[in-house]
């Protein structure tokens, strides 16, 4: 189970780095995202079942999922989501002002 997620992982940060590298804003943001759901999962991956007694009971010997990596993805879930949204509204405040969302016509100065 731990490889498949290994793979989804590895295509989410392929595909998150091909956006990123892209000339159009809105695919940059939608890469940054990307990536954020593929450090998500890797960190749900690494926090994986640990083997022994429960922290807090001691009555049942198995697997057990530690919180703290889920908690850190929640928080980090909602930090992303807000990025997100900003980088979006940003995004479209630019297209509205420039009438354009490449990047290589929004740096200003033209290449020699």
């Amino acid at each position: 189970m731990e490889s498949l997620m290994m793979i989804l992982i590895g295509v989410l940060v392929t595909v998150g780095t091909y956006l990123v590298l892209s000339r159009n804003l809105i695919r940059v943001i939608l890469g940054t995202a990307v990536l954020s759901h593929a450090v998500h999962l890797l960190i749900l991956t690494m926090g994986g079942l640990k083997k022994g007694v429960v922290p807090l009971l001691s009555q049942s010997e198995g697997p057990f999922t530690d919180a703290l990596p889920q908690a850190l993805i929640l928080t980090a879930i909602v930090i992303s989501f807000a990025t997100t949204a900003f980088l979006l509204v940003l995004a479209y405040r630019t297209y509205k002002t420039n009438g354009s969302d490449d990047l290589q016509e929004l740096r200003g100065v033209s290449d020699e």
